[in-house]
């Protein structure tokens, strides 16, 4: 039976504000295009498996104008053509990251995205992808219920 384990909220209201008001910040900042701060928090939430924001986070996709096909597509990214030379150096940068590895994310992978993203958008594309990670870690671990 699968049950929430424990309302973080109610634990720590003070963190879970301070984490909210952070990606509140980070969504104001903003990267190049709002669909593309999903399409990475998607893809970390496909690795983590975390139905609860993979759920949300779909939602807000589409809201913001992206297509089913290639929101179905996301986790095979590599072999789509749906996909644009920005997009693919994000979605490569949140795999490394989400993915640490002993050898941590590649100089190619991080370079590319600097490249294309800038100095301003790779900062925020970098907060983004670790703070997506935190939360999707929060929640798999307390176990929220996915949106309905």
């Amino acid at each position: 039976m699968y049950h929430e384990r424990i309302a973080l909220s109610a634990v720590s209201p003070q963190a879970v504000k301070i984490i909210t008001e952070l990606d509140d910040v980070l969504q104001r900042e903003a990267l190049i295009d709002d669909r593309l701060r999903e399409l990475v928090r998607i893809r970390i939430s496909q690795i983590n498996g975390c139905a609860y924001f993979l759920g949300r986070r779909s939602k807000e996709l589409l809201r913001l104008g992206d297509t089913q096909e290639r929101l179905h597509q996301l986790a095979g990214w590599r072999d789509s053509r749906l996909f644009s030379a920005t997009e693919r150096a994000a979605l490569a940068l949140a795999e490394s990251m989400t993915w640490l590895q002993s050898e941590s994310v590649s100089d190619e992978e991080y370079g590319e995205a600097e490249r294309l993203l800038g100095p301003y958008n790779l900062g925020n594309l970098i907060m983004t992808i670790s703070l997506c990670n935190a939360l999707d870690r929060m929640c798999l671990t307390a176990r929220l219920h996915p949106p309905s």
